[in-house]
């Protein structure tokens, strides 16, 4: 039997039990990043939640398929309908195509999840890659009576759409009082309404990246190609997407306006969003310039850190607080998270070494069940982690034969820890960490040995053999390839 797992849906402003639209089977979408500069904590946060998100349903049970795109194309400053491709720009200044932008700082991106040991999506769409669904997507709406083409561009008609569907149901918004709020910075005369939006916008003649589409060359807008990505992957209608608090508008509200008024019907049963990263209680964003990179943290290099904090140590500051509240960032902080992981890995180091008993002093299996109960209550890991920390005393405590576990109890305890800590938290101990980089090691090693030996440089070969047996590492050959042991 499944876990019951509650999600707070921002859709419906509760939690609500999930119920997949196809048994046994997850459809989870994210909004990925905007690949023009170094990743840093903001975008860190969302990728750490739904990775739990995404270990903690897997564990359920559930097959989930996990997408989360990368914006590469389309999105202008200040989340505008007008204005400078941010890629672009960042092209212009650094004289490169805006591809090689894209790819530096997508391999960036790749790089700094990987050290937060966030699992990769199941599919990691571009958006330079689905032009052609973005734009089939465009006629539709337009064919539905809800879009109309200006100077080859073509909007959203967001009063027409408003008559059948409530515009504004994710984010509360009155759309009278948007577009009173709207209209004095509109000055977008073709636009029937200042509240209309670009799904597909003529490109200027400065303007890079542009693609032909019946309206003439253009480019996709910012919002549409996760309609039409999502739309590709999970169906007209798939189950979670997520995002930071800062896309539910207009970003998420215009997804689902474009959903459904391309296939007349809500696109998502649960929307979750999690919540921002604050310094010194201002959103820490690139638009901003307050923003530290992940790089920066892991090295200690910026004036407003004291020194420098592992992944790890980042991953669990992130943990510490529930997704849907704020976070504030501080070096004390940060040093807190830092001490507490590591009163963590030292008690899996210690329960590895505790004997067993004939009998138990503490109950193990209703430890279990609060670590469930936590995650299932819309993925509380705060919660979770106070009770991982309540393990931690009892362990402390068998360590000084102040309590006792018997054998099954014992086994229990070390997979309950095991299970959450380095599964579904994701949290790796400095040990396994350097375990895993002397695995990677050595397959870079066995590989050039192998290039030497096709090379027939078998002198090369025998020598890396010979230095590494010295250091105790034995090379073996066979016909399927080359394999390494630690002697004994």
């Amino acid at each position: 039997m499944k876990e019951e797992v509650f999600i707070y849906n921002s859709l419906s402003r509760k939690k609500e039990l999930l119920m997949p639209i196809t048994k046994d089977y997850i459809g989870l979408y994210v909004c990925g990043p905007t690949v023009y500069g170094e990743p840093h904590l903001g975008h860190a946060r969302p990728a750490i939640t739904f990775d739990i998100v995404f270990r903690y349903l897997q564990y359920c049970g559930y097959k989930v398929r996990y997408v989360r795109n990368i914006t590469d194309a389309g999105h202008l400053e200040n989340d505008a309908d007008e204005g400078e491709d941010k890629i672009s720009k960042k092209a212009r200044l650094e004289q490169l195509e805006p591809m090689e932008v894209a790819h530096y700082y997508t391999l960036s991106y790749h790089k700094a999840m990987s050290l937060l040991n966030c699992k990769s999506p199941s599919i990691e769409p571009r958006a330079t890659g689905h032009i052609i669904e973005q734009i089939e997507m465009v006629k539709k709406i337009i064919d539905n009576g809800y879009a109309y083409e200006k100077n080859g561009s073509v909007y959203l008609d967001v009063s027409k759409y408003n008559k059948k569907y409530p515009y504004g149901i994710l984010s509360g918004r009155n759309l009278e009082d948007t577009i009173e709020g709207t209209r004095q910075l509109d000055k977008q005369s073709e636009k029937k309404n200042p509240v209309d939006f670009a799904i597909w916008k003529k490109a200027s003649e400065e303007h890079i990246m542009r693609w032909s589409s019946p309206w003439g060359e253009g480019f996709p807008g910012w919002h549409m190609e996760c309609s039409a990505m999502a739309e590709k992957y999970l169906g007209k209608t798939f189950d979670i997407h997520g995002g930071g608090m800062d896309l539910m508008f207009p970003h998420h509200e215009a997804e689902i306006a474009q959903s459904n008024a391309c296939n007349d019907c809500m696109p998502v049963n649960y929307w979750m969003h999690n919540n921002m990263i604050t310094i010194d209680g201002k959103k820490m964003g690139k638009s901003l310039a307050n923003f530290i990179n992940l790089e920066q943290f892991f090295s200690g290099e910026h004036e407003k850190l004291e020194k420098e904090f592992s992944p790890m140590t980042i991953r669990f500051f992130i943990l510490q607080a529930h997704y849907r509240s704020t976070l504030d960032f501080g070096n004390d902080a940060l040093k807190a998270a830092e001490k507490g992981l590591s009163k963590l890995n030292e008690a899996l180091e210690t329960l590895e070494s505790v004997e067993a008993s004939e009998k138990s002093s503490f109950d193990v299996k209703e430890l279990q069940k609060k670590c469930h109960q936590a995650l299932n209550d819309d993925f509380n890991t705060p919660n979770l982690i106070a009770h991982l920390f309540e393990g931690v005393k009892w362990i402390n405590l068998i360590k000084s034969k102040k309590a006792t576990l018997n054998s099954n109890d014992l086994d229990l305890l070390k997979s309950l820890f095991h299970v959450f800590v380095n599964e579904i938290l994701g949290l790796v101990s400095p040990k396994v960490q350097s375990n895993n980089l002397t695995n990677e090691i050595m397959d870079v090693i066995l590989k050039i040995r192998s290039h030497v030996k096709s090379n027939k440089d078998f002198s090369t070969a025998d020598l890396i053999r010979d230095e590494l047996d010295k250091m105790g590492v034995q090379i073996k050959d066979s016909r399927e390839g080359s394999s390494w042991e630690i002697k004994s």
